[in-house]
C-alpha cells in the first residue's frame, strides 16, 4: 500500500518549491537504488566544503497532495473567501504563500481560535489541513453546508491510522496513541479513535511506563484521572479499558520511539497475563503497519548519514514540525546540529541563529563553522520543507565558504 502511494501519482506543486538540482540528485539515487536499501548520504564535494545530503528528505506524498489541493482550490474559487482550519503543513514558506494568495487561518497550530467559526457561511471554502481534523469540527462545518470532502487535504497515511484504529476497535481493543497531545494530527486521531473505542494518549516512554503501572495495578487507579487528565476519552475506565488494546501513532513521531513503546506494552502484557507469542493477540493488537513510510525513510536516512564523519549538521524545516524535530533529535546525539527555517538564519560566515526545540527558543551561535578545511556539513530537511529552500541553504553556505563557483559548476553537471 505504501509503495503504491509513492509511485501512483505525480503532483502539481508550484515551481517555487522545486529544485531541479535536488530533483536530479534524488532521481539518480532512486535509479541506482530502486529497492531503497542504500541509506548513505550523497557527497557533494566542493573542495573546501563537502555537503553530505541525506538519502531521503523533503516533501512527502501527503504534503505534495495537500499543496496541490490547496493551490487548485484557490485557482478554482476566485472571489470566494477561502479558509484553512489551521496551518496546512508545518512550513512557514508554504503557509506564507497561502496567506499572500488570500487564504485565512481559522485556528493556530494548537487549536486556538483566530477567526470565529460563527463568521463562516455556506458560501465560504474551508480546507482541511494535511493533519486532518476532529469529527466535531467536521460535523460543524458540514452542518453549515460546507463541503469538507471536496477540500480535504488529510494525508492518506494519517487516514490509514484512523482506519486501523477502527478495525481493531471492532475487534474489542482499546487504543493507546503515541503522540503529542496538542498536535493537530494527534487531536484528530484521538477524535476518530475515541468515537469507536476507549482511547488514551501517551507522549513518551515516561508516560508509557506510568500507564503500564496502572495496567498492572502498581499505581492506584484513581490517580490515573489526574495524571492523564485531558488525554483520555470520555468514560474511560482504567480498571478495565486496557485489558485489550493496540498502539497507533502520530505519523510524524520518531518511529523507533513508537516501536519501543509498543514493545514495552507488549512485554508488559505478556508477563502480566502469562501469555506466549501465540496468545499475545488475545490482549495486544499488532499495529506496526501504521508507521508512515516517509517519516521512516527520512529518519533512517539521517541515521545512515550519521555513520559518516562530519563537523556539523544543518536541518531545515518549520520549528513546529514534529517530523523535522525528530531529525534534529537524531543528529544531536552525534554532532553539533543547527535547526533553521530559512536562509536568513545563517547570519554570517561566523554566526547562525538556530532553534532549540527543547525550550522552544532561538539562539545565536558564534563560530559555528570550524576553521579546518574541508568543512564537512550534513544536510537534511523535514517532510514539509521545500527542496528549493534546501538548495538555497547550501547556496549560502557555499558562498560564505568561498565555494560558490564550485557549487554552481556542480549544479550544471546535474542539469
Amino acid at each position: 500500500m505504501q509503495q503504491l502511494y509513492t509511485t501512483m501519482k505525480k503532483f502539481e506543486v508550484p515551481n517555487i518549491y522545486r529544485s531541479s538540482f535536488i530533483t536530479a540528485i534524488k532521481n539518480k539515487r532512486k535509479q541506482d537504488d530502486k529497492l531503497k536499501k542504500d541509506f548513505t548520504p550523497t557527497l557533494l564535494d566542493l573542495g573546501d566544503v563537502q555537503f553530505y545530503l541525506a538519502r531521503h528528505f523533503g516533501f512527502c506524498y501527503g504534503v505534495e497532495n495537500a499543496i496541490e489541493i490547496a493551490f487548485k482550490t484557490i485557482d478554482e474559487n476566485p472571489g470566494k473567501r477561502i479558509f484553512l482550519l489551521s496551518e496546512m503543513i508545518h512550513n512557514p514558506q508554504v503557509n506564507a504563500t497561502l496567506i499572500e494568495r488570500g487564504v485565512q487561518f481559522l485556528q493556530d497550530t494548537y487549536g486556538k481560535q483566530l477567526i470565529p467559526f460563527d463568521s463562516i457561511t455556506s458560501d465560504d471554502v474551508v480546507i482541511i489541513p494535511a493533519f486532518g481534523t476532529t469529527l466535531d469540527i467536521e460535523a460543524m462545518l458540514n452542518n453549515k453546508g460546507i463541503k469538507t470532502e471536496k477540500y480535504n487535504t488529510t494525508c492518506p497515511f494519517v487516514e490509514k491510522v484512523w482506519n486501523r484504529s477502527e478495525q481493531i476497535a471492532a475487534k474489542g481493543y482499546s487504543i493507546v496513541i503515541h503522540g503529542k497531545p496538542k498536535h493537530e494530527e494527534t487531536r484528530a486521531t484521538f477524535s476518530h479513535a475515541s468515537s469507536h473505542t476507549p482511547t488514551v494518549i501517551v507522549n513518551d516512554m515516561q508516560e508509557t511506563i506510568a500507564l503500564g503501572k496502572y495496567i498492572t495495578g502498581e499505581k492506584d487507579a484513581h490517580l490515573f484521572y489526574d495524571e492523564f487528565k485531558g488525554h483520555y476519552s470520555e468514560g474511560f475506565d482504567i480498571a478495565k479499558d486496557l485489558q485489550r488494546f493496540g498502539v497507533v501513532n502520530q505519523t510524524t513521531q520518531l518511529a523507533s520511539d513508537t516501536q519501543a513503546i509498543a514493545e514495552y506494552f507488549k512485554d508488559l502484557i505478556t508477563n502480566y497475563y502469562n501469555l506466549t507469542a501465540e496468545t499475545i493477540g488475545e490482549r495486544f493488537a499488532d499495529t506496526r503497519d501504521t508507521l508512515c513510510y516517509a517519516t521512516n525513510d527520512n529518519q533512517t536516512a539521517v541515521s545512515g548519514m550519521l555513520e559518516t564523519e562530519a563537523d556539523l549538521a544543518i536541518i531545515v524545516g518549520g520549528y513546529n514540525s514534529s517530523n523535522t524535530t525528530h531529525l534534529v533529535e537524531l543528529c544531536e546525539e552525534k554532532l553539533p546540529v543547527y535547526f533553521i527555517n530559512s536562509t536568513d538564519k545563517i547570519l554570517s560566515a561566523t554566526e547562525i541563529m538556530h532553534f532549540n526545540f527543547h525550550n522552544k527558543q532561538e539562539y545565536v551561535t558564534k563560530d559555528f563553522l570550524p576553521a579546518k578545511r574541508p568543512v564537512k556539513i550534513m544536510v537534511s530537511s523535514g517532510a514539509s520543507c521545500p527542496d528549493s529552500l534546501v538548495e538555497d541553504v547550501m547556496d549560502k553556505l557555499a558562498e560564505i565558504l568561498n565555494a560558490r563557483e564550485e557549487f554552481d559548476n556542480m549544479k550544471k553537471k546535474y542539469a
